[in-house]
């Protein structure tokens, strides 16, 4: 399994520039993701349901309109 940990920014325009939102996998093979703001909170998603929020995702960044 590949080890690495991703972290990204809010936007300055929301006021959440000092928020952050990490991700990686664990050892059980799971998707740990975490959003560190104002508070902490954390979420484990199995292989399917990580797969079907990144298609949920995309459809939402498709929509944006530059």
């Amino acid at each position: 399994m590949a080890n690495y940990k991703i972290a990204c920014l809010g936007t300055f325009r929301s006021g959440t520039n000092q928020h952050e939102i990490e991700l990686f996998s664990t050892i059980d093979n799971e998707i740990h993701i975490s959003i560190v703001g104002d508070c902490h909170e954390v979420i484990y998603l199995d292989k399917s349901t990580a797969i079907k929020f990144s298609k949920l995702l995309r459809t939402e960044i498709n929509k944006i309109q530059d």
